[in-house]
């Protein structure tokens, strides 16, 4: 049996995981960082500020429920596996993996967050198999809205993206309307719930890219009309539903009948999820693996070492 800890700092979670080659299963930790009322986010500072106070609580938290030695760490260093992708808030997590990594005399690997939510999102439904083969995944998030082509090596390829407003961040913007806190995905999720109407939809797309900033300034026009907070809700995630669902089969039509893997934030909405898997053959990471966590980094540094002592 062997053990393997991944840890990710993003930009609103402190993560921390294990996982168990043998049984195949995890211990997850997290905490999300302090935003404070009414901001759409947190400066990096601050961010940086919170990781380096939260990671050794959430360690300590971790060992206590573990009693193995650990064999390999993995880390994300940084957003996203492309030139020039860097955010200050991942430099914690990868000092820390650093001096655990000499502290325990073991091996450090890195990775991106995307791969991390990717891998999570494989893992959540069972489908670690695709590691090794093509398929399509979708990473929305309040920092990303991407569909991916990741091929047989785990490379990724961006297919499509928004153009502008992430889905994330939509429904966060929308959230506020409605006197949400943020991060607004699971109480706007609760308010549309009460909503039992009909809305119609029409996002459109350009080159098979969507775009999501429009959303935010027609549910401010349906509050300013009198509309309810709860159909003003609903709108917005059918909106972002049918984007997505709009985006995926303009990808079948151009890569074919690949595997469609969802993840991120975004992707954990009940709404969202039920929906769009009656409409198409797709698969959604399950919701507590597809916020941020450490679970993927963790499996990656199994993956790692592994092909390191073949």
């Amino acid at each position: 049996m062997a053990v393997f800890l991944g840890i990710d700092t993003s930009n609103y979670t402190t993560s921390l995981a294990l996982y168990d080659n043998e049984s195949k299963s995890d211990i997850s930790v997290r905490k999300l960082l302090p935003v404070k009322e009414g901001e759409l986010g947190i400066r990096q500072s601050d961010a940086v500020f919170h990781h380096n106070r939260q990671l050794p609580v959430l360690f300590q938290e971790l060992m206590d429920k573990n009693s193995e030695i650990i064999t390999a760490i993995g880390v994300s260093e940084k957003p996203r596996p492309i030139e020039g992708s860097y955010m200050p808030c991942f430099t914690v997590g990868t000092g820390y993996a650093s001096v655990l990594g000499k502290a325990l005399s073991v091996p450090v690997y890195t990775f991106t967050h995307q791969h991390g939510h990717i891998v999570s999102a494989l893992y959540s439904v069972g489908r670690l198999d695709l590691m090794g083969k093509p398929f399509i995944t979708f990473h929305i998030s309040g920092g990303t809205t991407e569909a991916l082509l990741v091929d047989k090596d785990f490379n990724i390829t961006l297919v499509a993206k928004t153009l502008d407003l992430n889905a994330g961040q939509a429904v966060d913007r929308v959230g506020l309307m409605l006197g949400c806190k943020f991060p607004c995905g699971k109480e706007l999720e609760q308010i549309a719930l009460r909503y039992d109407g009909v809305v119609k939809v029409h996002p459109t797309l350009k080159d098979g890219n969507c775009c999501l900033s429009g959303l935010e300034n027609i549910c401010k026009n349906m509050l300013n009309k009198g509309e309810s907070k709860e159909k003003t809700a609903y709108f917005c995630l059918k909106f972002i539903e049918e984007t997505l669902y709009k985006m995926a089969i303009s990808l079948k039509e151009k890569y074919g009948n690949l595997p469609i893997i969802f993840a991120g934030g975004v992707m954990s909405n009940k709404i969202i999820s039920k929906s769009m898997k009656s409409r198409l053959d797709c698969t959604f990471a399950k919701p507590e693996y597809s916020t941020d966590n450490g679970v993927g980094i963790a499996c990656l540094a199994e993956k790692s070492w592994n092909n390191a002592n073949k």
